[in-house]
């Protein structure tokens, strides 16, 4: 095993792709098979679900300095009802901040005027080639779009100070939502400032 302990990028050379390959798909994913050749000559079989390229986003949403939102809504992977952070794929066309604030309006009826993005956070990278990238919007105002939810999701106003209790709820379990909860709250702690500007 190789330690490093150091901030330089890491220039090690990527394994050679020697064929990729659709071994299964659905509607929604697709399966793909790869024979890489590592720089020591090594072969290994790889599978990885393939993503659509465009990435998603997740909106850490401040209504004012002390509260942000969260939706609450069902999950087919969990079979139930999740608490977490509005959330959406980018369409075509869009950058990570249009799509934040289309999602915002189709999710929990606000737009806003100031986004701040994050960090930008890989899926299960071993398996998973998306990126969701994590925004905080501020300088809300009320503007709905329709959404392609099948019911209407439950907006939960949640108060930064009780930021963990929320990490103690039952349906509050998404990686994602969790690490987002930590940037937002990291960020605004030593940027706090940001709520006195203007767009």
């Amino acid at each position: 095993m190789t330690q490093r302990q150091d901030d330089k990028p890491n220039n090690k050379q990527k394994p050679e792709i020697l064929s990729a390959d659709i071994v299964a798909q659905s509607r929604l994913f697709k399966i793909e098979q790869l024979e890489l050749q590592f720089s020591n000559g090594v072969q290994r079989t790889y599978e990885r679900m393939r993503g659509g390229g465009r990435g998603a986003v997740m909106i850490i949403a401040c209504p004012d300095e002390e509260h942000f939102y969260l939706v609450r809504e069902y999950c087919a992977g969990t079979h139930d009802y999740q608490l977490g952070f509005p959330k959406g794929l980018i369409d075509p066309g869009e950058d990570a901040i249009a799509a934040a604030n289309r999602e915002l309006k189709e999710e929990i009826g606000f737009g806003a005027r100031r986004f701040i993005q994050l960090k930008s956070l890989a899926l299960a990278p071993g398996y998973f080639n998306a990126t969701m990238h994590i925004v905080l919007a501020l300088d809300l105002y009320a503007e709905s779009l329709a959404g392609d939810e099948p019911e209407p999701l439950e907006l939960v106003r949640w108060s930064r100070q009780q930021s963990q209790s929320l990490l103690q709820q039952e349906d509050f379990t998404e990686a994602r939502s969790v690490a987002a909860l930590f940037l937002a709250q990291q960020y605004l702690e030593a940027n706090p400032d940001v709520f006195k500007q203007t767009a």
